[in-house]
């Protein structure tokens, strides 16, 4: 999994709330397993029309926005059915974080599962941020994991909460099997300090 860390990038506004999975990625491009490849089809009923022409003036066709990495969007993003696919076809599109005032807990999981960043802020920070990506190409915020702040075009900063244990997992790239992994680690270190402390407690044997 990809390390996060800094991520400046264009913000990309969505101010719909309630986005559910299948806007996300509609179920008829679940047949994969693979995680690449489902960028093309995220927000596909959206984005192209029933000729699989593209939507001139939905946001992610629009030349500026084409490049988005982040994306500002409503209340309860990622409703609806659990599938994994959903943070599959963010992160395969480019994008590596999305803000929102909530999410919908399993999304929310899945994202850091996937090295995705998902960030919850009261409502007017959202919406300050919502005008900031409103400018296009020119919205460019910086996300800073280590700091917890988004700095947005004019400089202004905005700091955000998460979970010490997420924020570790996202810095390192670590997801759940890389997690299993470094306790191995502690695990054994611990287990060789014990020995060293008291050689006459032998582990099986």
């Amino acid at each position: 999994m990809d390390k996060f860390t800094t991520l400046t990038g264009v913000a990309a506004p969505l101010p719909q709330i309630n986005v559910d999975t299948d806007m996300i990625i509609p179920k008829q491009f679940l047949k994969t397993i693979k995680r690449t490849g489902l960028g093309k089809n995220l927000f596909h009923e959206m984005r192209y029309d029933h000729n699989d022409r593209e939507i001139e003036d939905f946001l992610l066709n629009r030349p500026a926005y084409r490049n988005a990495q982040i994306l500002v969007t409503g209340e309860n993003f990622g409703c609806g059915s659990s599938r994994e696919h959903a943070p599959w076809a963010l992160l395969d599109f480019g994008i590596r974080c999305v803000i929102a005032p909530s999410f919908a807990d399993i999304f929310y999981n899945n994202c850091f599962k996937n090295g995705i960043l998902p960030i919850v802020l009261p409502q007017e920070e959202v919406d300050k941020l919502m005008d900031d990506a409103h400018r296009g190409a020119n919205a460019t915020i910086t996300v800073d994991l280590e700091s917890q702040t988004i700095t947005g075009p004019d400089g202004g900063t905005i700091a955000f909460e998460i979970d010490p244990h997420r924020k570790h997992c996202l810095l390192n790239g670590l997801d759940d099997i890389g997690l299993t992994m470094e306790k191995e680690e502690h695990i054994s270190a611990f287990e060789k300090a014990l020995h060293l402390r008291m050689p006459w407690h032998h582990h099986g044997g």
